[in-house]
């Protein structure tokens, strides 16, 4: 009886010990779940694609664009290594006329003609979901002519979507580019979006595109908390440095939405837009080339001051400004990349931005620094705020620097006034990069 038993203890062992090989192998070699890319110290949370494809086993994968040099923008990875993040879904897109790929092909084109795909609804920021409305310019709700579809304005009677408006999609993408500064309204939208995603329990998309002025330059005071508003609508300084995805991880440290961002290929952090190989697509009516781009920073800080920029933020001056005495100030001051080059203009003297080295001109430091040498020769009264948050003081992100401009503190005073902020904003962006 013994003899019996043990035998049967040993074939029942055999048994098991070949199941359990089996059942391995079919675990190592099935499909595995979708995971998030590992985080590195430092690394954002971009995801990878979905490793079972079609329901197929997974490839052996091709050299990426980031090995050949290639360059990919997230929506040229949307439909291919990401679709599982759309397919068979119900898809809400925020864009506009700059969520195109690199050949020129709109987003809302390339998801309305999926079969796989089902655009139920589309949303427009500031200037409209074509760019054409002028700066503040409120814009309407309206029903797209070909596609059937609701085009819901995100700068009309609301600038967050509301829960209606997100009532019949499963998932809402985002593909606008920005131009890399803290008052440029787009990424507002990003934020406004991401917070009316998570209130009504919707997964968001971020479609990834490059900071234009690129992702080292990172200057500028930092917004303070009572300025929190649409024109600055996070603790970021003037520039800061970081894509539409590394700034949708940044908002939702906040927010806490299901958020997803579909990375780009073969971008780094040192690349400014030239580098891309892009063409440039007007974001909106004063940004229709790279050199307003680059200006915008650098010119358009003097909101209620009198010091203004014109020819599209390539110049910068007002009235009791010498020209002449203004471009020597500034081209003595030893700012990288840039000539100043002195221009009046009707009543107004002022400068023209000449920029010569792209790469290591610093946008929002030149800002300061015209606008404080603008104040020196003309003495402006400069704007405050009482009950009311007045625009020089939200474009500021505080009301320090009017202040420091009455006290009639040089460029470099300032500079160093902010830097202390700015540094520990670098520390905590440092959390949220993904390139």
């Amino acid at each position: 009886m013994k003899k019996t038993m043990t035998l049967l203890l040993v074939i029942c062992a055999v048994i098991f010990l070949t199941g359990c090989g089996e059942n391995n192998q079919i675990s190592a070699t099935g499909p595995q779940p979708v995971l998030e890319q590992p985080v590195e110290p430092g690394a954002g949370a971009a995801i990878e694609p979905d490793p079972e494809g079609e329901g197929k086993t997974t490839p052996v994968p091709e050299p990426t664009a980031r090995d050949t040099g290639e360059f990919k923008l997230g929506n040229e990875l949307l439909l291919t290594k990401y679709r599982y993040l759309v397919a068979g879904k119900k898809v809400g897109l925020v864009t506009n006329q700059s969520g195109v790929t690199s050949s020129g092909k709109s987003t809302i084109d390339l998801l309305a003609g999926d079969s796989a795909v089902q655009l139920t609804a589309l949303y427009g920021p500031e200037h409209g979901i074509d760019g054409t409305a002028g700066a503040g310019q409120y814009v309407e709700s309206y029903t797209h002519p070909e596609l059937g579809v609701p085009v819901y304005s995100l700068y009309g009677s609301t600038r967050m979507p509301t829960p209606q408006m997100l009532s019949n999609i499963d998932v809402l993408v985002f593909d606008i580019q920005d131009i890399g500064a803290r008052t440029y309204t787009f990424m507002s939208t990003l934020n406004y979006c991401l917070v009316a995603a998570q209130k009504c329990g919707k997964p968001v998309v971020v479609l990834d595109r490059p900071n234009p002025v690129g992702g080292t330059i990172v200057d500028g005071p930092v917004l303070e908390d009572p300025y929190i508003t649409f024109v600055g609508v996070d603790n970021l300084p003037t520039a800061h440095g970081m894509t539409a995805g590394e700034l949708a991880q940044f908002f939702n440290r906040k927010i806490g939405a299901d958020l997803k961002v579909v990375p780009m290929e073969g971008y780094t952090r040192e690349m400014i837009y030239q580098d891309t190989g892009l063409s440039w697509v007007q974001t909106s009516p004063n940004i229709p080339d790279l050199d307003s781009v680059f200006g915008y920073m650098a010119t358009g800080l003097g909101e209620g001051t009198g010091i203004f920029q014109a020819d599209k933020f390539k110049w910068i001056g007002g009235k009791g400004v010498d020209a002449q005495r203004y471009a020597d100030l500034l081209n003595q001051a030893g700012l990288p990349g840039v000539t100043f080059i002195p221009e009046v203009r009707g009543e107004a003297g002022g400068v023209r931005l000449q920029i010569e080295d792209y790469h290591s001109f610093n946008p929002a430091r030149t800002g300061i620094y015209t606008l404080t040498y603008a104040h020196m020769l003309n003495n402006f009264t400069v704007p405050k705020s009482s009950q009311t948050i007045i625009m020089f003081d939200k474009i500021m992100g505080s009301n320090k620097i009017g202040q420091y401009l009455e006290q009639g503190l040089t460029p470099q005073e300032i500079v160093a006034r902010y830097t202390p902020g700015l540094d520990q904003f670098k520390a905590e962006r440092h959390n949220y990069l993904i390139y």
